[in-house]
């Protein structure tokens, strides 16, 4: 994995970066932001949406339901940035929708998006 850290004000944010899957399962994404959180401190995670699973994207796996409350509970934000165009699923549109009325966790499509949501997140 590589990881950029990027300190918009107080808050620390890490822009994820790499060719492999970083996301697939719970365990995973919750090491995932606890090694960035200790070896950076940054709690906000900018994550292009090709490093995570596409099971995440299934709602009925509970993945992301799962991972979303694991964050939540250790006060780590995160923005997954990519085309979402290609899923046409209602309950993972309400999903997404729902997530970005909210102030943890954003699907955007940009990286300038990821940051911008972030950056304006409170802890």
């Amino acid at each position: 994995m590589n990881n950029t850290e990027l300190w918009s004000g107080d808050a620390g944010i890490a822009i994820l970066s790499g060719k492999e899957k970083l996301i697939t399962d719970v365990s995973s994404a919750l090491d995932l932001a606890m090694s960035v959180k200790g070896e950076t401190g940054a709690s906000r995670l900018v994550i292009p949406k090709e490093l995570v699973c596409e099971d995440f994207f299934i709602l009925s796996t509970g993945l992301a339901g799962e991972i979303l409350q694991k964050f939540i509970n250790y006060r780590i934000k995160a923005a997954i940035y990519g085309d979402y165009s290609r899923y046409t699923s209602k309950p993972l549109k309400d999903f997404v929708y729902e997530s970005n009325q909210g102030k943890d966790f954003f699907f955007v499509a940009t990286k300038e998006e990821a940051l911008q949501r972030l950056s304006g997140s409170s802890l």
